[in-house]
């Protein structure tokens, strides 16, 4: 069984913007980059844009979870920031959770 760190700090958000690769789709954004250990760790972004406090908590949650329950799907030593789009407001878990493994795919880390 696998576990994933947070990424929490400005730096480490700013250097996978930076240095890593993005691929978006409707409801979220993707940014990968490898960070040489044997594990990944999360960051999750949610703007002011997107909704009030409740909003984007709410959508932190949802990401975090689709994120949890498929981690052994997920292939290890890479940063991963997950922005939420606008569009992701509204969703259901099943879209979000979706999403993120479209975008997992796309990156080549989802098996």
């Amino acid at each position: 069984m696998k576990f994933s760190e947070s990424l929490k700090k400005n730096k480490d958000f700013q250097v996978v913007y930076k240095n890593g690769k993005s691929y978006a789709n409707r409801y979220l954004v993707l940014y990968i980059r490898e960070n040489g250990m044997d594990k990944n760790r999360l960051g999750i972004s949610v703007s002011k844009k997107v909704g009030n406090s409740v909003v984007r908590h709410h959508l932190t949650r949802l990401i975090r979870e689709s994120y949890r329950l498929q981690e052994e799907h997920f292939q290890c030593g890479f940063d991963l920031v997950v922005i939420a789009r606008a569009g992701a407001k509204e969703r259901s878990y099943h879209d979000i959770e979706s999403a993120l493994i479209h975008l997992g795919k796309l990156h080549n880390i989802y098996a």
